[in-house]
């Protein structure tokens, strides 16, 4: 199977919150965009902020996986190990809040993968995460 890019689109309640946050804050690309939206190049994946002005967060929930409630919806990304760490460390320096601070999950199981959750400026739950080895991603 020949992996792809994904492409996401998902509400934002400020446009240049976004952009700072994901263009700045995480150092997406921006890509095309115009007065309702902004396209990233989300580690090699399109992600579309779309305006949805006085759009308010809503917790929609969680659910209990290996002792944390991972937040429902999500999205995110599965990077390298090392850009990970860069990432998680990256992250704490700058004060982020997380809803899972970056952490091993599954240890010594089938699956160990290293995972954090946080959110962007309208509320999105996003989740990052890696493999020592990539094998493992679909591991039972």
């Amino acid at each position: 199977m020949t992996l792809r890019p994904f492409h996401l689109a998902f509400p934002v309640h400020d446009l240049g919150a976004a952009r700072q946050f994901y263009g700045e804050f995480l150092g997406c690309n921006e890509g095309r965009s115009a007065d309702q939206w902004i396209d990233f190049d989300f580690y090699g994946h399109q992600i579309v902020t779309h305006l949805v002005p006085g759009m308010a967060r809503s917790d929609t929930g969680s659910n209990p996986v290996d002792g944390h409630g991972v937040p429902v919806p999500h999205f995110g990304v599965v990077l390298e190990m090392d850009d990970w760490q860069a990432l998680a460390d990256r992250l704490q320096a700058a004060g982020v809040t997380f809803e899972i601070e970056p952490t091993i999950r599954f240890k010594g199981k089938p699956g160990e993968q290293a995972t954090m959750f946080f959110r962007d400026p309208s509320g999105n739950a996003i989740e990052m995460k890696a493999f020592a080895s990539l094998e493992s991603l679909f591991a039972r």
